[in-house]
């Protein structure tokens, strides 16, 4: 590791130690850090823990398997928004550039509006996100244009567009008593009903997909190059796009199915890891799975317990996105009108 960024990585991992430890304390039932350490410590031992039977099942069996899901949701999205700004050289960019979120939204609706099991509609969703970007992709290629990464991009807008209106047309024919409500918190992300059997679908794809973007990671640097400096270095630039579209995607659709909408985390994080560690991807998908792990903690900490009813996820980081959003287009517009 270079020297310059152990300082970045530090901090990050300090973003996720700060999420951790808020997560496991902070709550309608709060736990000490000293039992906390306790319970752990415990488990790791093997020895009974001197605390309270109810703080050690508060910190495994009901925080735990929320947690460890915020962790992964978080970083995945980090992960797959800090591969998509690379790939398509755009830092406004985030992970449901190509449909994914529309298309595991609609698979979630759909198997909402036909009253399935939430095992079902997880892999609905997951199945959803999948074949959207699958969609945009052979609509990209059916398109012979100079620019195949502009063409993804407006087909992801064309094909998120469709999605999206069919996900108002079962919401508009949904009971109005059971089922639009479910939609509606579902669309607008929670992870209140996380359990630990959701937690395998979770970690299967989300890590498959990122050690799949960590092995291509020197050449995703090099995709950050336009397509024909890529292919002078030798680096195939069309197959090297559908892999790092496809782990992106994995990564995204299992976060999607598990979590709902979440928006903003996929943007707002890769940049501030870029600022940590600086823009090689063996350093910045690290980081941004650190910032994007803790961040999502601290929300979802924020979600739970500020107010009486839990807050939805994609609300609370939209509040805090939306300000990064703006201060970041007027940073690339200077840019723009600086060349």
């Amino acid at each position: 590791m270079a020297r310059s960024s152990a300082p970045g990585f530090l901090i990050s991992s300090l973003i996720l130690i700060l999420g951790l430890l808020l997560a496991f304390t902070v709550g309608r039932y709060p736990v000490s850090v000293s039992d906390l350490f306790a319970v752990v410590a415990a488990k790791l031992t093997g020895h009974a823990p001197n605390v309270p039977p109810a703080v050690e099942s508060v910190i495994w069996q009901v925080r735990g398997p929320r947690i460890i899901a915020a962790g992964l949701v978080g970083a995945a999205l980090a992960v797959a928004g800090t591969a998509f700004q690379g790939l398509f050289r755009n830092p406004l960019v985030s992970p449901d550039i190509l449909g994914a979120s529309s298309g595991a939204a609609l698979g979630a609706v759909l198997g909402i509006f036909v009253s399935l099991g939430v095992f079902a509609i997880q892999a609905l969703a997951f199945v959803g996100g999948l074949v959207a970007v699958a969609a945009v992709y052979a609509v990209g290629s059916a398109v012979r244009a100079r620019d195949p990464v502009l063409v993804l991009v407006l087909a992801g807008v064309v094909i998120g567009a469709l999605l999206g209106a069919g996900v108002g047309l079962i919401k508009y024919l949904a009971d109005p008593y059971n089922q639009l409500p479910a939609m509606t918190f579902w669309l607008l992300g929670s992870l209140a009903a996380t359990g630990p059997s959701d937690l395998v679908p979770l970690f299967g794809p989300v890590a498959l997909g990122t050690l799949a973007l960590l092995t291509l990671r020197w050449r995703m640097n090099v995709m950050s190059l336009p397509d024909e400096e890529a292919r002078a270095l030798g680096v195939p630039t069309g197959p090297l796009r559908i892999a790092i579209v496809a782990a992106a995607t994995l990564v995204t659709s299992a976060s999607v199915a598990t979590a709902g909408i979440i928006g903003w985390v996929g943007l707002v994080v890769p940049h501030i890891a870029r600022t940590l560690v600086g823009p090689d991807f063996g350093r910045l998908i690290p980081a941004a799975a650190l910032i994007g792990g803790g961040f999502l903690l601290l929300i979802d900490t924020l979600a739970r317990t500020a107010a009486a009813v839990e807050i939805p996820l994609g609300i609370l980081t939209a509040l805090v996105g939306t300000p990064f959003f703006i201060w970041l287009l007027a940073s690339v517009s200077k840019t723009w009108s600086a060349e």
